[in-house]
């Protein structure tokens, strides 16, 4: 678990838009989790992928982090303007993300910036792969559309 602790938080400091606080807490009530469960850890794939899916499922009963914004410009309000994520290199992004509902969120956090395949995102969320596919499009275009990017 130890080699993993850096990934597992990169992952959800991505799905709870840059608030590290909550990324950390969700890390560790994960960790807790898996630890907890080891027992159930079959070694049928990834270890990583385990870990994350509980971290997903985590993330998912975390009302506070699922909380979704219209634009980018609602969700600056949100953010506190001395709040220390605010220096965040990648802030525009995650305030983007902060839009999108949570399995878009997920989708996208899992692909792109954690480089899963459509299958194993399939695995983790326990979803189909065409419902992957549904979300990572539809993420991209309103990612798009929030951050004025041309296609």
């Amino acid at each position: 678990m130890e080699r993993e602790q850096e990934a597992l938080r990169g992952f959800l400091l991505a799905l709870c838009c840059g608030k590290k606080d909550d990324a950390d807490d969700l890390a560790q009530d994960a960790l807790v989790k898996a630890y907890l469960s080891c027992e159930g850890y079959q070694d049928q794939g990834k270890f990583r992928s385990w870990l994350f899916k509980i971290a997903y499922n985590t993330f998912l009963n975390h009302k506070a982090s699922l909380r979704c914004t219209e634009s980018i410009d609602e969700a600056r309000t949100l953010v506190s303007s001395n709040s220390s994520d605010n220096g965040f290199e990648h802030q525009d992004l995650y305030l983007a993300l902060r839009t999108l509902p949570p399995k878009e969120r997920s989708s996208i956090t899992l692909f792109y910036l954690n480089g899963y395949s459509i299958k194993e995102i399939a695995t983790i969320t326990d979803t189909s792969e065409d419902a992957v596919k549904k979300q990572l499009s539809r993420g991209r275009d309103r990612l798009r559309e929030q951050l004025k990017i041309e296609s």
